[in-house]
């Protein structure tokens, strides 16, 4: 049985009816449909009770509060990724209560396991036999391995220098790869290609960015609801996010907003978005009070955290609501502090995070010294995506170099 009520543009209001399966807006003004749940019938079924007494550890235990039924979906596993309590390195840092939620035990290794479950199976339901994505690797082979499992076929549009563990995983679950050109002046070459192909072959959209597919949005959401879970329902101070396009921290704002309706939790903790240095429109935009549509994208993204590269933050506008509806922050980190933050998440956790999935902890560790988040606060910091997606940039690491390769932060600017 769905809860979902109805889809509402983000950008225009547009209300469109959910058995209508609507993807994007019809008037193409990049607003996102965000997805309204009737929470006085999720209610009655979902709650500390009744999820207490639930088997599935997925995502999937959570289906009232997702937009497409399970049994559309192909489940590998996706989701119940452990809450680590962080002892050796909060000791390190002063911090008492520390925590990591290891996103790189999904499936294919990433946190986008959560969003292209749900994003597939609404394909599966609409039975659609193509779906498209733009990704700079982590979701596209996370759609690939879902599109394999339904059998569909998966276009996966990449920029050059996607590393070579991503590509292997889009290879080996039968993609089709276009490597497209570089992000120029603020333009993604991936997205615009993904677009064309939509137009004029009628492939169902599937990107992690939430103006063109509502649906794998609400797949992060249950990371917060794992989260609070896991934490016996108990209060948090802050959840530190890396963002890209801000569809994760989009969905973590959701999941809150969820769990409030419910009366599931009485506060929210402060939400962080942690952006790299050579791609911080978000976190400009956020420190100074910016408008959503005055964003202007970066023009020439660079940093070592190459799944944090999107220009132009997608889902910015519920990302900034969130931050400020928590009395949240945002910071941007330098690669250096990044890959330090890899090799300590490494050396006291066990943890191997890629550049991009260590990003909240360079930014943990930035706030601190700033004296904006306390030593003596509850923590989380995201890890959303396993170091061994990127073998190339973390032998360059090793060997001292920047980053290594041909990855995005050393190229020159024009």
């Amino acid at each position: 049985m769905s809860f979902v009520e109805r889809l509402v543009c983000s950008k225009c209001g547009t209300i469109y009816e959910p058995g209508k399966n609507p993807v994007m807006c019809r008037r193409k003004d990049l607003g996102r449909l965000d997805v309204i749940y009737d929470y006085d019938g999720v209610s009655d079924k979902f709650n500390r009770r009744s999820l207490s007494s639930r088997e599935s550890r997925d995502i999937w235990r959570y289906e009232e509060l997702l937009p497409v039924s399970s049994g559309f979906a192909v489940k590998l596993g996706e989701g119940g990724t452990p809450l680590i309590h962080a002892r050796r390195l909060g000791e390190n840092l002063g911090m008492r209560h520390l925590y990591l939620k290891d996103d790189t035990r999904n499936p294919t290794a990433s946190f986008k396991d959560r969003a292209m479950a749900v994003g597939s199976a609404k394909a599966v339901e609409m039975k659609k036999s193509h779906v498209a994505i733009a990704s700079s690797g982590n979701a596209a082979a996370s759609l690939a391995a879902y599109s394999a499992g339904a059998g569909i076929r998966c276009h996966a549009f990449v920029p050059p220098d996607a590393s070579a563990g991503k590509i292997a995983q889009l290879l080996l679950y039968g993609a089709s790869i276009t490597k497209c050109g570089q992000v120029k002046k603020g333009e993604d070459a991936t997205v615009q290609a993904m677009l064309a192909a939509v137009e004029r072959f009628g492939f169902y959209p599937c990107p992690s960015f939430g103006p063109f597919n509502p649906y794998q949005v609400e797949g992060p959401k249950t990371i917060v609801y794992e989260l609070y879970e896991q934490w016996d329902w108990k209060a948090l101070d802050a959840i530190l996010v890396p963002t890209g396009s801000g569809c994760l921290l989009t969905g973590i704002w959701k999941g809150l907003r969820d769990l409030r309706e419910l009366d599931l939790i009485s506060d929210y903790p402060r939400l962080v978005a942690v952006q790299p240095a050579g791609n911080q429109a978000l976190v400009r935009a956020i420190q100074k009070g910016t408008p959503f549509d005055k964003i202007i994208p970066e023009p020439y993204p660079e940093s070592v955290a190459g799944g944090l590269l999107d220009p132009y933050p997608w889902d910015g506008d519920a990302a900034m609501t969130g931050v400020r509806k928590t009395h949240g922050t945002a910071v941007s980190v330098g690669d250096r502090d990044i890959l330090r933050a890899v090799r300590e998440m490494a050396a006291y956790e066990g943890i191997f995070a890629e550049p991009s999935g260590a990003a909240g902890l360079a930014g943990l560790e930035k706030l601190l010294s700033e004296g904006d988040i306390g030593r003596d606060e509850k923590a989380v910091i995201l890890v959303t995506g396993s170091g061994l997606k990127e073998p190339d940039r973390v032998i360059g690491m090793l060997e001292g170099k920047n980053a290594g390769g041909a990855s995005r932060e050393s190229r020159k600017r024009p």
